[in-house]
């Protein structure tokens, strides 16, 4: 009986040393991977940063190589040509970044920045040529670096002079009048924003109300097909046929003339034969006198 509370004894002191021992060794790596977790996180922020700043950079870059394409209305290509927001369309997708093909779509783009907070890659939009204009109409590339001034932009220029695309500063120049907003595209927790507006909700359609079958009369119909007898022929008055003697033309009564008529008639063709017949010449002859 003494062997048996011995051992339990032993057992009791063991498990009182040796419990907190263990504890003491296990709670030392827990708190050194705590310590380590806010250097991981520092380090992937960092890391994230970095990447967009280069990725902000390399649009910049692939934005500036496209000087010199002309400017051509809706066009999206530089074989073709660009207008302003194609562009902007064809140089981020050119990263796999969809930005939609419209000005006035451009500025809800990403999420807002302040101006001197500008950098390589975001988006600056401005107003259209009228000094009266409110709403986007034009819309280029930042490629300066942040906080320099001027802030300088590539664009699909629309002007008469040089109308293809070209790089422009904002300050000292018609841009500052009709400077909007930069959006920035690049950058973390941006990646995929297209628009900040809400999406509206749409009603569903009501569903038309159901309207009573109206009550069918059904009409008794005869097969028995009636036969019609045909109308009577109407009776034609034959004329009577006409004697062929008839049918030539009468011959003109001769009418007998007075003698007055036949005085007149003689005399007036007199006067015609007179008038047709031609005065005869009067030849005088001469005859040979005898010689005396």
């Amino acid at each position: 009986m003494r062997f048996v509370w011995l051992i339990f004894i032993g057992l009791v002191a063991a498990l009182v040393v040796v419990v907190p021992r263990l504890g003491r060794k296990a709670a030392a790596p827990a708190a050194r991977q705590s310590a380590a977790l806010p250097a991981t996180l520092t380090g992937l922020r960092t890391g994230a940063a970095v990447a967009y700043a280069s990725r902000a950079d390399s649009v910049a870059a692939f934005g500036l190589a496209q000087r010199g394409t002309p400017y051509v209305y809706a066009g999206i290509s530089p074989v073709t040509g660009f207008d302003c927001s194609g562009f902007i369309m064809y140089t981020f997708a050119h990263f796999h970044v969809p930005v939609p093909h419209s000005t006035a779509l451009l500025i809800d783009v990403g999420q807002p920045v302040a101006r001197a907070e500008a950098r390589p890659g975001d988006i600056v939009v401005f107003t259209g040529t009228a000094t009266t204009s409110t709403t986007p109409g034009h819309a280029g590339i930042v490629v300066s670096a942040r906080g320099e001034v001027p802030l300088r932009f590539v664009h699909a220029s629309s002007s008469r002079r040089e109308p293809f695309v070209k790089v422009n500063q904002v300050e000292g120049s018609d841009y500052e009048r009709r400077f909007m907003q930069v959006r920035r595209v690049l950058g973390p927790g941006v990646a995929g924003r297209v628009s900040a507006r809400p999406t509206p909700v749409v009603a569903p359609p009501r569903s038309a109300a159901a309207v009573a079958a109206l009550p069918v009369h059904q009409v008794p119909v005869n097969t028995a097909t009636a036969t019609v007898a045909p109308p009577a022929m109407l009776a034609t008055r034959k004329q009577p046929a006409t004697p062929v003697a008839s049918r030539k033309k009468a011959e003109p009564v001769a009418h007998k003339k007075t003698p007055a008529a036949r005085t007149a008639s003689t005399k007036k063709k007199a006067t015609i034969a007179t008038r047709r017949k031609p005065a005869s010449k009067s030849v005088r002859t001469i005859k040979p006198s005898k010689s005396r």
